[in-house]
């Protein structure tokens, strides 16, 4: 019975979980309770918690963490700037015209969007009061107006920026180190968050035209269903002439940014924490020039990014408190013996960590399952001769779907909070669904072809 007590311990933490407790006080709270019941009865070490500061210290001088305020500060920013309604406009001059028109302009909007903010929030909330009373008007079904809306937010996680990517990236580099030196390689390889970033370029473009494939084909089958809209509603009195001018206004800013962002990356002039600073300064900019930016509004961003960053982070230390209590229990050496003794060796092991982890997408937020799972998991299948990118990148895009299943997919919720009443929530259910096959579809042709994510930051980054 106690070998078992780390599937314990991970049951307890989803119980409080689904009770409604704060995440970072579940996981940090369960850790104590069960490390207490265990030194009482003699099957838990309290030697284990002593690396507890350590740890600690080891997270706040972090210098890829501090990504992640930075990141976020540039998301609110550009939210403020109203640089989506802006590029909407833009692309629905475009696209508008054709059936479907409307649907791949949000994706291409939310792609966008994704690669200067990388905050699912932010872009589904945007994209939902901008583009879904709209969609709605011109006769555009419910389930595919907010399906698109939704599977379009969740670009954020895979296309860099991407603050799940600085996460992943971060647990990933330790999970890879340990991995090797478990080898009996003591002079590891490591790798970066700007890996990651290179990494998750071709899957996610896939992504984006999936999507978009998706929609062209339900309004060439079902025209009903995404009709096109009249030239001279969308233009708005804007001619021919001048319609070049208006795109490029509109298209310019974002692009100027992640040219910023992802261009300092991937020219190696920039680390992704160096980036990021790059990215909120530009995003200050862009708010400036478009008269957004006063003392007030730049008071409400510092506090919001303070309000999600200490989220992010006090998730982080609850994590570190359970990560070592489930070590005092055996929890690493209990999985390592399963995957071992699976008969399809290391095919299967990767299966059922993806099938878990999509299956706690049901009840969990990515943050929990990057923190909690991806350190258990991680190093054992790394050990097993895998390319850390490779997984990054699977679990990335597995973790995109947590957006979006039911009953606890976030984009959903956000969705919901402002969307008219008229549209029922069994619409957006019902049209997220063929979305998260999109990403599982995509999921499958990262297991066939490795060089998809693999290929890139090879070339890149060769010498």
């Amino acid at each position: 019975m106690a070998e078992f007590l780390p599937l314990w311990l991970f049951a307890g933490v989803c119980v409080f979980l689904l009770f409604g407790y704060p995440v970072a006080f579940s996981l940090g709270g369960t850790a104590l309770l069960f490390a207490a019941g265990g030194a009482m009865f003699g099957t838990f070490d309290a030697v284990f918690l002593e690396a507890l500061p350590n740890r600690l210290f080891g997270i706040v001088r972090n210098e890829t963490l501090i990504a992640v305020p930075l990141f976020v500060l540039m998301g609110v920013l550009l939210e403020k700037s109203k640089l989506a309604e802006r590029l909407l406009d833009s692309m629905a001059m475009l696209f508008g015209t054709l059936r479907g028109g409307l649907g791949i302009s949000v994706i291409l909007v939310g792609m966008l969007m994704a690669a200067s903010t990388g905050i699912v929030g932010a872009t589904v909330v945007t994209m939902g009061m901008i583009s879904l009373p709209t969609m709605l008007r011109r006769g555009y079904d419910p389930a595919l107006a907010t399906g698109t809306i939704c599977a379009t937010g969740t670009l954020g996680q895979i296309i860099p920026p991407s603050i799940a990517l600085v996460l992943l990236g971060d647990v990933m580099s330790n999970a890879f180190q340990k991995a090797q030196l478990e080898m009996g390689v003591f002079s590891p390889k490591t790798v970066s968050v700007g890996d990651l970033f290179v990494g998750a370029l071709i899957p996610g473009l896939i992504l984006v035209a999936l999507y978009i494939a998706y929609v062209a084909g339900v309004a060439w089958l079902q025209p009903h269903k995404a009709p096109a809209v009249p030239k001279e509603e969308l233009r708005r009195g804007v001619d021919d002439s001048s319609l070049a001018l208006e795109i490029i206004k509109g298209l310019l800013p974002p692009l100027l940014l992640i040219l910023a962002v992802l261009g300092s990356i991937l020219g190696g002039l920039a680390t992704p924490t160096e980036a990021a600073g790059v990215g909120a300064f530009g995003a200050a900019i862009l708010a400036w020039a478009s008269g957004k930016l006063s003392l007030q509004t730049l008071k409400e961003c510092v506090l919001s990014t303070t309000k999600v960053t200490g989220m992010v982070f006090m998730i982080l230390v609850g994590a570190s408190l359970f990560s070592l209590v489930f070590r005092g229990f055996g929890g690493e050496e209990l999985i390592h013996e399963f995957f071992n003794q699976l008969p399809g060796g290391v095919i299967s092991a990767v299966l059922i960590v993806m099938l878990v982890m999509f299956f706690l997408g049901f009840i969990l937020d990515f943050i929990e399952i990057t923190f909690v799972v991806v350190p258990i998991v991680a190093p054992v299948l790394l050990a097993m001769g895998l390319d850390p990118i490779w997984l990054g990148i699977m679990m990335a895009i597995n973790l995109q779907t947590s957006f979006l299943t039911p009953p606890f997919g976030f984009a959903l919720f956000y969705l919901r909070g402002v969307a008219p009443p008229e549209v029922k929530t069994q619409s957006i259910y019902k049209g997220v669904i063929p979305f998260i096959l999109i990403q599982l579809f995509v999921l499958l042709l990262l297991a066939i072809w490795p060089d998809l994510a693999t290929w890139l930051p090879e070339t890149v980054y060769a010498d």
